[in-house]
């Protein structure tokens, strides 16, 4: 996978004066970024996933990234990419072993931050979801990667889910 990243110093439009590394709401996006080009290589070349995010935390172009979350991201799902796919299973219709590397890389995050991120309002963890699967993914992944979380959200946040947005 090719993530399509921008310069370092610039933003998604090839503008300057981007914000100091590792802060706010974009650098948070970068690392799930990051954690999905991470994740998707874990998929398809067989070698450690401490090395793979290694190698990707080194990269010069990852100065914007939360690097701390990114590896979080990696450190939690990684090595138990076991267990969220027994999770998975309850809540897909295509078993996971079957799913495209990308949509199975972006539920194995959006499940964790679901799962294990209670401060992010699950909107937000749908919505980055949906995002990268949109910029990543198979044409209509994006709608199956929104449905398989949209139910995970009802079953693991029955309290926030039912709240009217904001």
């Amino acid at each position: 996978m090719t993530a399509k990243r921008p310069h370092a110093r610039q933003d998604a439009h090839g503008r300057g004066g981007a914000p100091a590394p590792g802060t706010g709401h974009r650098s948070r996006s970068l690392a799930r970024r990051l954690a999905l080009q991470a994740l998707y290589q874990i998929q398809i070349n067989p070698r450690p996933w401490a090395d793979t995010q290694q190698e990707l935390a080194a990269d010069p172009e990852a100065d914007r990234v939360d690097l701390d979350y990114f590896r979080q991201l990696v450190t939690a799902i990684a090595p138990n990419r076991e267990a969220l796919d027994m999770r998975l299973a309850r809540v897909s219709e295509i078993p996971p072993q079957e799913l495209d590397p990308i949509e199975h890389a972006v539920l194995w995050l959006g499940l964790y931050e679901l799962e294990s991120c209670p401060e992010l309002p699950y909107r937000v963890a749908l919505t980055e979801a949906v995002q990268l699967t949109k910029q990543f993914g198979a044409t209509d992944g994006h709608k199956f990667v929104n449905a398989v979380l949209d139910k995970a959200a009802q079953e693991l946040r029955p309290h926030e889910y039912g709240e009217p947005a904001k």
